[in-house]
């Protein structure tokens, strides 16, 4: 019977931050992971100046840095003419940017400093089921190995269980804890595409008549676009992509370099606790966001590294008392339900802000805009969009931390999804 301090499901971003502060802080942890493999699709592409701050505790920022693209100024058009640009030197002196990198590369770095602190803790093919928490003794984890096919289920023990199995599987499910889902009526298409614009450094919103469309620089000279599709979702298609980018920008993107395409609508989901007995959930799990402001993964880091420092104290302590009863994590979880209600009020206001508006609104909303943008107001402007309002949560550098840096596995061939 497998058994651990602190035992983490879901490998992605913050399972993989957050069981590397653990093993950093010499906690016995395990992190379980359903996929066989690492994720092959760029998905979440923008790391926040908080986020970057966070990666400083696993020594790792410099790497990332070095990977992605630093994205220095955002511009607002519409119809064709410039509305204005922000920067983020104001907002951000010692991170001046934001950064762009796609989620499998980011995940790769987190998987080998996990690996560097703690050999053997990521386990793959590990599908959690059923979560135990009951009475004295250990919590008990019921997994079923989905490799090799008819492989008998393993029952794991641990101490606390965190789950941080993203916003869409059941995992959430394991920890009883439930919260109000709002639908938001807009759908998306985005696409990954050979970078045709004069300028990777930076990132534009176009506020057209039919829909925002927004495009970001991604390493490689490549540019994601995302458009508003209206209120039926869209299929899945390249072609129509760059369809609409030249209906309503004049963008003429090439389609046979196209790397990913999606459709998605979006969706508010913030759980009423995220500390309940012994189990933790964390990350998109417990707050689940518009991705339109791209904030999922660093309010993700952000939780973890404030419930890090934590776990570790109350796990020293060795009471085996339940979590909810503490009063450090009872104050966390009102911290970080506080800034998950924050970024989704911030996600919805850009969700609207992007979507089909009649010409006298559109006229308004255009005027006001570029009245901001041309005044000492488009700092703060800039702050709200990269996060200002969440840096301050971060924990202090613990000393004696490991220092070695992190190589970037090399970017995915053309094609790849």
């Amino acid at each position: 019977m497998p058994d651990c301090e602190v035992l983490v499901v879901g490998g992605g971003p913050t399972g993989l931050f957050l069981g590397a502060l653990l093993a950093r802080d010499g906690v016995d942890v395990a992190v379980l992971e359903r996929r066989s493999g690492p994720s092959t699709h760029s998905r979440a592409i923008g790391l926040h100046p908080p986020a970057l701050e966070a990666l400083e505790e696993l020594d790792v920022r410099e790497a990332v840095v070095a990977a992605g693209v630093r994205v220095h100024t955002g511009q607002a058009r519409s119809r064709g003419r410039l509305l204005g640009s922000l920067t983020f030197e104001r907002a951000w002196p010692q991170n001046p940017f934001v950064l762009t990198l796609p989620q499998q590369r980011t995940e790769a770095v987190l998987e080998q400093r996990l690996a560097d602190l703690a050999p053997g803790a990521l386990r793959r093919d590990r599908e959690v089921i059923e979560v135990h928490d009951a009475g004295p003794g250990p919590v008990r984890v019921l997994v079923r190995p989905t490799a090799p096919a008819g492989a008998e289920p393993e029952t794991w023990t641990a101490r606390v269980v965190v789950v941080a199995g993203g916003a869409h599987g059941r995992t959430r499910e394991l920890t009883g804890i439930t919260g109000r889902v709002r639908a938001y009526p807009d759908t998306y298409l985005m696409g990954d595409f050979a970078d045709a614009t004069s300028d990777p450094g930076t990132a534009a919103i176009h506020l057209e008549p039919e829909g925002v469309v927004e495009s970001f620089p991604l390493p490689g000279g490549v540019r994601r676009w995302v458009v508003h599709t209206g209120w039926v979702p869209a299929p899945a298609s390249a072609p129509r992509l760059t369809e609409l980018v030249a209906e309503r920008t004049g963008a003429v993107l090439d389609v046979a370099s196209n790397s990913m395409v999606s459709a998605f609508a979006v969706r508010r989901r913030i759980a009423e606790r995220m500390v309940r007995g012994r189990r933790v959930v964390l990350g998109d799990a417990a707050h689940e966001i518009s991705p339109i402001g791209g904030q999922g993964m660093t309010l993700g880091w952000l939780d973890a590294s404030e419930l890090a420092p934590l776990l570790v104290r109350e796990l020293r302590r060795a009471t085996g008392r339940e979590l909810d009863g503490v009063p450090e994590l009872v104050a966390f979880q009102r911290r970080r339900l506080a800034a998950s209600r924050r970024a989704a009020w911030q996600a919805g206001a850009n969700t609207r802000l992007g979507r089909p508006v009649p010409a006298g609104v559109r006229g308004a909303r255009d005027g006001l805009l570029r009245a901001v943008l041309a005044t000492p107001a488009r700092h703060g402007l800039a702050g709200a969009f990269s996060m200002r309002w969440a840096g301050a949560a971060q924990q202090p550098r613990r000393a004696g931390a490991a220092r070695s840096r992190v190589p970037v596995p090399p970017a995915p061939a053309a094609g790849r999804r």
